[in-house]
């Protein structure tokens, strides 16, 4: 581990405070280091707010020659709702700057980076950059294709059942699998689900507790109950019933700011989106238990010959009270984070 990486690991664990907050923009941390201490240290809370760059460095006075910044994404060079943050290094005269990655923009990739060093700022790219990337992966897919992120979450048996063949499904994994999905819904801005999803379990789709956090509800399909909790409780204003080519949907949350959006099944919506490879990554949580072939499959009820089923790579598996937590992306996926 080179000098760096634990700055650059302390600024990718603050940026956390800020992920399901900042849409369009994405979640960012820094850390002012001098004389080997972390005297400064600030994230982007919500679009508007400070940059994590200003966040930290107005906490701070004195001169700045001997410290480095360590940021988990290229300071911004270009005016927005906050003025650029490559101003506000040169002005209070920062003498280093460490990057996790490059702005994926690519009107703006490597610019920020090219003012600092044409005014004498010595620059370090790369360091912690696969983690860098992937805190950033939803805010890049939306970059470069118009489309959120796509996080496709499953609660299924051994044998892939995600109910019943009654449709029950509560509750086929513990509660500590619950509480998992309860962080990944704050680490969202979309939840989507199907109509039967709807009418089946008339689920809120809120994260409980939010923390500050208002994603969207997406639902595809029709006959859904007027009085389901989407419709009538305290967030039904950010309820949105969306049908019509997956892609299409996908653009048009993309439109209004979605970057990051976590799919919760049914199992044809599930099948629906792996199968046009609109999927970025896998979400499983795996029950020890059965229920045999006339459960409800995962993926709906159309499959693949063998020689074209889709292929996963394991990102990692955790226990996560009696369940398996697994993460996977598809070998073959769309993801550009």
């Amino acid at each position: 581990m080179s000098q760096h990486e634990p700055f650059m690991q302390r600024a990718l664990h603050i940026a956390q405070g800020g992920v399901g907050l900042t849409r369009p923009n994405p979640p960012v941390g820094a850390v002012l280091v001098k004389n080997g201490r972390v005297i400064a240290e600030g994230f982007h809370k919500k679009a508007g707010l400070d940059h994590a760059e200003r966040a930290c460095l107005k906490s701070i006075s004195g001169s700045l020659k001997s410290a480095t910044l360590y940021v988990t994404l290229e300071p911004c060079s270009t005016h927005g709702r906050t003025p650029p943050c490559t101003d506000l290094i040169l002005e209070r005269g920062v003498g280093q700057v460490v990057v996790g990655c490059k702005d994926p923009n690519p009107v703006h990739a490597g610019r920020g980076i090219r003012i600092l060093r044409n005014a004498g700022v010595a620059v370090l790219l790369g360091v912690c950059r696969k983690e860098s990337q992937a805190l950033i992966a939803p805010f890049a897919k939306r970059m470069l294709t118009g489309r959120p992120y796509v996080t496709l979450k499953l609660g299924i048996t051994m044998d892939g059942r995600i109910a019943d063949a009654t449709g029950q499904s509560k509750w086929i994994t513990g509660p500590q699998s619950r509480a998992k999905v309860q962080a990944l819904r704050r680490s969202a801005d979309a939840i989507w689900v199907g109509a039967g999803t709807v009418r089946a379990d008339d689920p809120s789709l809120l994260p409980r507790p939010a923390l500050g956090r208002k994603p969207w509800r997406v639902i595809t399909g029709t006959t859904i109950p007027e009085q389901a909790k989407i419709f009538t409780d305290e967030a039904a204003d950010r309820t949105l019933v969306m049908n019509g080519p997956l892609e299409t949907i996908l653009s048009e949350l993309g439109s209004r700011g979605v970057m990051h959006v976590l799919c919760e099944g049914g199992g044809e919506l599930a099948g629906s989106l792996i199968r046009a490879n609109l999927v970025d990554e896998l979400a499983l949580f795996v029950a020890p238990s059965l229920l045999g072939g006339d459960g409800i499959p995962m993926v709906g009820k159309q499959g693949w010959p063998l020689s074209m089923m889709p292929k996963l790579s394991f990102q990692s598996v955790e226990q996560c009270g009696n369940d398996l937590y697994i993460r996977a992306l598809p070998v073959d996926g769309p993801s550009c984070g």
